[in-house]
């Protein structure tokens, strides 16, 4: 079929992989005629991929054109869209070749000076790609305020060296500069940048069109400074190569005379035009499994990425990728977009913020092999991890080879239907009852993978494509129906044809004189139009996602994400074609001969298109720990912390937060760097005390979010200064302890404790044995003995700015003093309270809390290493005092998440629906290698839970049969009073929500749809507990709950002492 009329523009896709190179073209007037059978595919095809991709894009197109009777015209084509793993690669496999060396230039001030660009990156990563840094005066408040001006003279001195060092490539990054829309300080910083090489007049050795490549942050990722700042860095090391791979793209396609522009897509299932792609290469790293589900999709709809089929609603779709090893799924919203992941991404060691396709993998494909069981040695039959890979055509037995995988058994199953290789191969080798169990296996692994994946239990649409599709039966479980599409096996081609343009809005807004509802509508407008400005037809353009994030501590302010998405606009000519070949400074054979030179150094896996593939990484400092002969450094009943014993009690941080507290990371990686330097921190148990020590505190204050973007500068030193001046002689502090054990401030006494800080000792307790959201809500307050505990005290923002407070009526007033302080000093600050006596903290701690962090992390670093992630929560309940003080509350899936801000503090609830979460972690972490025993962990958690917040934790709740199953996916539940008998835990007990796929804590602000978790109670120290008083403040009267009373889930044990058990005498 020929396409001879100009009005029927045609898109072409190409997906380059690692070793073909797909393509096809379609006719988008034809993908919904019902009079079409090949939905607007006019032709595909598989060619090699090769060293310079140019050569295989190439033949692809060319076999397409000229294979098609009559050819096709080259004027009729509309775009090409290509979809590569070319850069994603060259991250994964550290090529010095193509990985250029960085500088960083800081808009930061005082803030961030701990926490250096790459410091949480693998050695050998940062050394090869970071060259230089510096901080500079600049950035903004959460508010837009100014942190300070920015220093003009100090970017511009900052120039000169950089370019003294040959250094070609620059990062910006701003203290907020994601919302900076009025002072413009990475656009000012980058002009200047600019200004200051061209006066050197550019590198005459380049083959670059400019002497410097400026990446500014605010246009590479959103909020999260530190996340941020790593992908704009990967980004601008990545520039020089990206540009030669572009024009390699570009090439194939003007040579065969098409003019029209070069699209590459990008992760989230949309286009970036040539020269954006060359400018922000980052976006297209995950863009392959999307491309997969987004061809899938149209697939499916018969259609453009949008339109349905007559009479089917619109609703989410699972694509299922089975593949010769390994099985991708992810979840197609009902837009038509992939649903994203909740938080993070990481790629190469290096954590990420911007937007990758949610994609869960299990060991599962056409060449897994099959081991089959033997009765009498008990062993069972099992299906994968391992598999033939690409070697299918020479080891499947069905092809003469003498490996038994799952395209042997499907053959064996349905030799009438499945042509391939030779069946009679294949004829007796496994007994009707081993094919059954071998097809059983198969099955349950695809139908634990897409619960996972699944949001509602409502069936949903299962959409099988890649070469290993044609293992999986015909039903799945869960599956309203399953659908195997025709060219299945160009879907990642085809996503690239039909992907379409979008625009992201992430920010902050003042709520105080316009409605949420009325933000979002100018937020989603503003989407709009970037969306159209990307070059999507207005008419097109949809919202397709929007999220509401109240901040805690700071009056009427919210964050806003608006993600808008649209069809491309092929009326527009301001977009650009194809450049021509004077466009640029190289020619078409230097530009091949550096792509082989490139290609020839390469080492690693190339054609992974998933960050989650990657090449393996340096581990952490638990990596080469061996945990059973593991003791930590206790000598003469000191504890000198090491940094295998910061990992673990950074993750039980995070875990006794109860979702409060912050996450504990950024401190984290400002304390290893502190170990890393040297110093030694100390921690000593609280029975060593003696009466007349005086133990300081301190700690941060302020919202979570602003802590993810304006990291820590002095201001919790500057505190402990600042009170030091006005305490009487002799009256300072000879020991520290944390203000709460949950989250960051769980880190920061053994901060302010280490020798380049304070230098004292840290107790190993706390005044909380958790997170509360208030100051008052501690053990000193509890015991009432005397009035207030935490005055006199300061508070620092580390910008210059410091408030005293050295009398107050009650720690109530000190707590509402601070909090009307908070948002004047940027809402977040560091704190000091003056020191109580060594007698007083023995009476009033919290006990062994460090040790019990550290005991927390250890045993879920020992479920990892195991592969037992799915008991994590069991392996905790032993570490903290067995059955009697703690117990698996609920395992499930978050189906809804409510959140307000009331008084500076996020209000909330968390619904989780039960299910089998341990299953489903085997199969979606690839691990499992059969089929669960029957009867394995099933109706354990039926129904639904709640768990209401207040920045933390307070209850979890069982709700009854009815309201669950009234109640919709996201929706708010209808009021009602909760009942008594329905508390599974409730404060002061501790209620935490622990991630079933890595064991680490999720907290309030990360609670997302889909995210499957257990829930662990774990008994409140009986310094809460053993009054009347403790339970009023830190029971649920304390979060102004009254309809429901305070009954213990198990009886308190108190945290066994590192120090106790692993203490060595030392003369």
């Amino acid at each position: 079929m020929a396409v001879s009329n100009t009005t029927k523009r045609l898109r072409i896709g190409v997906d380059v992989g690692g070793t073909n190179t797909d393509g096809v073209i379609i006719d988008p007037s034809l993908t919904s005629a019902s009079s079409s059978s090949n939905r607007g595919i006019i032709a595909y095809h598989k060619a090699p991929t090769t060293t310079n991709p140019s050569d295989g894009i190439n033949a692809a197109i060319t076999h397409m054109f000229t294979t098609t009777d009559p050819p096709i015209n080259p004027a009729d084509v509309a775009s090409v869209t290509i979809g590569t793993t070319h850069f994603v690669n060259a991250v994964v496999e550290r090529d010095a070749r193509r990985l250029c060396r960085v500088a960083v230039l800081r808009l930061a001030g005082p803030f961030g000076k701990h926490a250096p660009p790459c410091i949480d990156w693998p050695d050998d990563m940062r050394e090869l790609v970071l060259g230089h840094w510096a901080s500079v005066k600049g950035g903004l408040e959460v508010d837009g305020n100014l942190i300070a001006e920015l220093d003009e003279e100090g970017v511009r001195a900052q120039c000169r060296l950089i370019r003294d060092m040959g250094i070609r490539s620059i990062v910006v990054n701003g203290v907020f500069s994601p919302i900076d829309t009025v002072y413009l300080q990475e656009e000012r910083a980058a002009e200047i940048i600019r200004e200051e090489f061209e006066k050197k007049g550019g590198d005459e050795d380049s083959d670059e069109p400019t002497a410097v490549d400026v990446v500014l942050s605010k246009e590479v990722a959103n909020l999260g400074f530190l996340e941020r700042e790593n992908a704009a860095i990967l980004n601008a090391a990545i520039l020089p190569f990206a540009r030669r791979t572009i024009r390699s793209f570009q090439e194939p396609v003007r040579q065969l005379g098409l003019d029209c522009p070069v699209f590459i897509t990008q992760n989230d299932g949309t286009i970036l035009a040539g020269d954006a792609a060359a400018r922000l290469p980052i976006r297209t790293f995950s863009s392959g499994p999307t491309n997969s589900m987004r061809g899938a999709s149209f697939l499916m709809q018969g259609g453009t990425a949008g339109e349905e089929e007559a009479g089917r609603e619109k609703q989410a779709i699972m694509v299922v990728d089975v593949g010769g090893t390994t099985t991708d799924v992810g979840l197609l919203l009902a837009n038509g977009f992939p649903r994203q992941q909740a938080a993070y991404s990481e790629l190469a060691g290096v954590r990420m913020n911007f937007s990758c396709p949610d994609i869960k993998s299990i060991g599962l494909g056409g060449g897994s092999i099959i081991r089959k069981g033997s009765s009498s040695s008990g062993k069972r039959t099992t299906v994968g991890p391992d598999s033939v890979g690409y070697k299918l055509t020479k080891e499947a037995l069905v092809f003469g080879g003498s490996v038994l995988t799952t395209t042997d058994a499907t053959v064996l199953s349905r030799p009438e239907v499945v042509q391939i290789g030779d069946p009679k191969l294949v004829e007796g080798q496994l007994t009707d009852d081993e094919l059954a169990e071998v097809q059983a296996i198969i099955k349950q692994k695809l139908e634990k993978v897409i619960d996972m994946m699944k949001t509602s239990p409502e069936d949903l649409p299962v959409l099988l494509v890649g070469g290993g599709a044609v293992i999986s039966p015909d039903e799945l479980k869960g599956a309203s129906k399953v659908l195997k599409p025709r060219w299945s096996e160009v879907a990642n081609a085809i996503g690239a044809a039909m992907a379409g343009v979008s625009a992201v809005v992430d920010t902050v807004k003042s709520t105080e004189s316009k409605s949420t509802a009325k933000l979002l509508e100018e937020i989603s407008a503003e989407a709009v139009e970037r969306t159209v400005a990307s070059g999507a037809a207005r008419d097109s353009v949809k919202i397709v996602e929007l999220e509401t994030l109240p901040l805690q501590y700071i009056a009427n302010k919210s964050r806003f994400i608006v993600r808008a998405a649209g069809d491309f606009d092929f009326s527009r000519t301001d977009l650009g074609a194809v450049p021509s070949s004077t466009a640029t400074t190289t020619t078409a054979g230097e530009q091949a001969n550096n792509m082989d030179q490139y290609e020839k150094t390469a080492t690693g896996t190339n054609g992974s298109s998933s960050p989650s593939k990657a090449a393996s990484t340096p581990g952490g400092p638990t990596a080469e720990v061996d945990l059973d002969t593991y003791h930590p450094t206790v000598k003469n009943r000191v504890w000198h912390v090491s940094e295998t014993d910061l990992a673990f009690i950074t993750t039980g941080c995070y875990i006794l937060g109860t979702g409060g507290g912050g996450s504990p990371y950024s401190s984290m990686v400002r304390l290893r760097s502190i170990l890393r330097s040297g110093a030694s921190v100390r921690v000593i148990s609280p029975d060593d005390l003696a009466d007349n020590d005086r133990v300081g505190c301190g700690g941060g204050m302020g919202s979570p979010t602003v802590g993810i973007e304006k990291l820590q500068g002095d201001e919790m030193m500057e505190a402990q200064e600042e009170l030091a001046q006005i305490l009487p002689k002799g009256a300072q502090a000879t020991h520290m302890i944390a203000l709460e054990i949950g989250g960051g401030n769980g880190l920061q006494g053994m901060i302010l404790g280490a020798s380049t800080n304070m230098d004292v000792p840290v107790v190993d307790g706390d005044w909380m044995g958790r997170a509360y959201p208030t100051k008052w809500q501690t053990t000193p307050v509890v015991f009432d003995e005397r009035r207030p505990v935490f005055c006199p005290l300061s508070m620092c923002d580390g910008n210059g700015n410091v408030i005293i407070m050295t009398k107050a009526t009650s720690d109530l007033q000190v707590e509402r003093a601070l909090r009307a302080a908070l948002s004047q000093m940027g809402s977040h600050t560091g704190c000091a309270e003056g020191p109580v006596t060594g007698a007083e903290t023995r009476r009033w701690v919290v006990e062994h809390t460090i040790s019990e962090s550290w005991r927390i992390g250890r045993a879920v670093e020992r479920a990892r290493r195991e592969n037992r992630v799915d008991e994590v929560a069991e392996e905790i309940v032993k570490e903290v005092g067995g059955s009697q003080a703690a117990k698996v509350l609920w395992k499930g899936k978050i189906v809804g998440v409510t959140r307000t801000l009331r008084m500076g503090h996020i209000y909330g609830e968390c619904i989780i629906e039960g299910m089998d979460v341990a299953g489903a972690r085997k199969e979606g972490g690839g691990d499992g290698d059969g089929a669960l025993q029957e009867g394995e962990r099933q109706g354990q958690f039926v129904g639904r839970i709640k768990i209401p917040f207040k920045n933390e934790n307070i209850a979890a709740i069982k709700i009854p049969e009815p309201a669950a199953l009234t109640q919709t996916e996201g929706e708010e539940e209808a009021p009602q009073e909760e009942r008594q008998e329905d508390v599974l835990a409730i404060v002061p007990d501790l209620i935490s929500v622990i991630d079933a796929q890595n064991g680490e804590a999720i907290g309030t602000p990360e609670y997302r749809y889909g995210l499957l978790v257990t829930v662990l109670g774990i008994a409140a120290s009986d310094r809460w507990t053993s009054s009347k008083r403790g339970i009023e403040i830190g029971g649920p009267e304390g979060f102004g709950i009254h309809h429901l009373k305070y009954q213990p889930l198990g009886k308190f044990v108190k945290p066994k002492s590192v120090i106790d058990e692993y203490d060595t005498q030392v003369v």
